[in-house]
């Protein structure tokens, strides 16, 4: 009787420890993949803020520069496609990047106009804006290493064992990184 009761304490004791790991596991899991999205959170508030320094940047540059009406569109324009864009998936992730980078070209091609106009680019209004865009710019590179950090410390936890067993039965896979757009590994080219 005595073996049979150390047995069945110790078959206790076995399952309530794994029933305790298990839990365990979930919890930190589940903690992981909320700082994965915690973050994306916040590379989505950076470029927020990108996009409402835009129409101030560009009613001061359309002040200055009223010919260059194409330009100014396609800030516009870009603008509007990124904040119609919803992210709910590794694709979705892949289009908001893909608008982001067409913004960030058009706001680019903006810049270049305002060294056509030297009164604006003496005006501080327009100074201040470009600050704030180039400060907004290292956020968002900040905020996507960030990002690509605590998703790297999510997928390798669901990626080992035993935590994969668990990110398995709860239906957790891996997620993506925000990755350098085609060409980047090479410098640009600037002629004057």
């Amino acid at each position: 009787m005595k073996a049979t009761t150390i047995a069945l304490i110790s078959v206790l004791g076995v399952i309530a420890l794994s029933v305790i790991w298990f839990i365990s596991a979930g919890n930190t899991l589940v903690a992981l993949d909320e700082g994965v999205n915690s973050s994306w959170g916040q590379v989505q508030n950076v470029y927020q803020r990108r996009a409402d320094l835009i129409p101030n940047l560009v009613n001061t540059v359309k002040g200055y520069a009223t010919h260059e009406a194409s330009v100014l569109e396609a800030v516009t324009q870009a603008r509007a496609s990124v904040g119609q864009i919803k992210v709910n998936g590794p694709e979705d992730i892949k289009k908001f990047d893909a608008a982001q980078g067409q913004l960030s070209s058009a706001l680019s091609r903006l810049m270049v106009i305002s060294e056509q106009y030297p009164d604006l680019k003496a005006n501080k209004n327009f100074l201040e804006l470009q600050s704030q865009l180039e400060g907004t710019e290292n956020r968002i590179t900040v905020e996507r290493q960030r990002f690509n950090d605590v998703t790297k410390d999510f997928n390798t936890a669901i990626r080992q064992f035993p935590a994969s067993l668990v990110a398995g039965m709860k239906g957790m896979k891996q997620r993506d990184y925000f990755a350098a757009k085609a060409g980047a590994d090479q410098a640009p080219e600037v002629k004057f």
